[in-house]
């Protein structure tokens, strides 16, 4: 079977392809790997490719970014592609481009099985008469779905795809070559030793993230909890934009802009953050959730983030708030300091809700699929 992924910059998705190489090893499934491009503008200035995390025979298509290829040039390279394929099981990366489409087209005249990713959810792609026809199109000629979890099988579900035929979840993080999950309590009780409270934000500063909503809470919060502090971790569009609110409001000096961070400095601020908060106004899934978790760092993220069925356990991994409401934000901000002071124990609870969404398991999840609608 061949798989086809956007771009390499995708570590968690690395991480995951690594692990269905060795599987295949041992199985008689043999999977080939075509990456597309290198990265993607929305990337750029946020972290390097790493390849060191794409550990398996792989073929990329284009050098640079996706969407500085032509589309009938990117359209034809792919439909080449699935038409020279000796797969019996195509897995297309996606089905929002005009070149998913021409791919779908391609498996269809030749006589390949097909399935296809998706992470969209209902929240994140509310249904529009105009969008959801030539979804459920698209949908209803794949044989089978590889989803993110219980939101993107729901959507899935939504449109029209049969529930047997949707494999998830599908999705993990890749954590730092460093890390060692037997020292994550010892870690984040060093880190958090003493600390004062600091909530942490990881991803793009970009509008569907909803940090404007986290900045005006923090502000609120700082009136009962002097000694709070907000560190940033990221970049984009919004990065002056916010440094010129939090100055505005007086919080120049609380809130902290880090820039963009990998590996072990990062690992560093999830283990001294007394919470992660992902305020998105949209957000397919939230690998950020994943990676906070694994750090034994406790959440707090919206209700619009398809992560939270599965990750965010009430009391115990976290509390989800409704996207955009400031209050409701502030006071899940302040309950969280006195429902995760036992750092050992919130460390512990939150490695447990984390465990079964590695790459291993992702991997065996996709395996499953595929051997599943190679047999059907």
């Amino acid at each position: 079977m061949t798989i086809f992924h956007n771009v390499v910059w995708s570590r968690h998705k690395g991480e995951v392809l690594s692990q269905l190489h060795n599987i295949s090893g041992a199985g008689s499934i043999r999977y080939s790997m075509v990456q597309i491009a290198d990265t993607e503008h929305d990337r750029i200035g946020f972290s390097d490719v790493d390849y060191s995390f794409h550990r398996y025979p792989m073929k990329k298509l284009f050098n640079g970014c996706y969407e500085d290829v032509p589309t009938w040039r990117m359209t034809m390279r792919l439909t080449w592609e699935v038409l020279k394929t000796k797969a019996d099981l195509v897995v297309l990366p996606g089905y929002h481009r005009p070149e998913y489409w021409a791919m779908l087209g391609a498996c269809i005249v030749t006589g390949k099985r097909r399935a296809v990713f998706c992470d969209s959810t209902a929240r994140d792609n509310p249904r529009r008469m105009v969008t959801s026809i030539p979804k459920r199109l698209f949908f209803a000629l794949c044989d089978g779905y590889f989803a993110f979890g219980l939101r993107s099988r729901e959507y899935l579900m939504s449109l029209g795809a049969k529930q047997d035929t949707i494999f998830s979840p599908c999705q993990a993080a890749a954590l730092p070559r460093s890390f060692t999950p037997d020292a994550v309590v010892p870690d984040r009780l060093a880190y958090r030793e003493g600390n004062k409270p600091v909530f942490l934000f990881v991803g793009r500063l970009s509008a569907e993230k909803g940090i404007n909503t986290l900045v005006e809470a923090f502000r609120l919060l700082k009136e009962r909890v002097p000694d709070a502090e907000l560190r940033i971790v990221g970049t984009g569009p919004l990065g002056n934009q916010l440094k010129q609110q939090a100055a505005d409001t007086g919080l120049e000096d609380s809130v902290k802009f880090l820039g963009s961070l990998q590996d072990e400095p990062l690992s560093r601020e999830y283990f001294g953050a007394t919470c992660m908060v992902l305020p998105s106004v949209r957000e397919p899934w939230g690998l950020v959730t994943n990676e906070a978790l694994s750090h034994g760092c406790p959440v707090i993220v919206s209700e619009s983030c398809g992560c939270v069925p599965e990750l965010v356990v009430d009391g115990v991994s976290g509390y989800s708030f409704p996207a955009g409401d400031v209050p409701a934000l502030h006071r899940t901000m302040l309950k969280s300091l006195e429902a995760f002071a036992d750092t050992a124990d919130v460390a512990r609870r939150c490695t447990d809700v984390i465990q079964r969404f590695d790459p291993p398991s992702a991997a065996a999840n996709i395996a499953r699929g595929c051997a599943r609608l190679l047999t059907n």
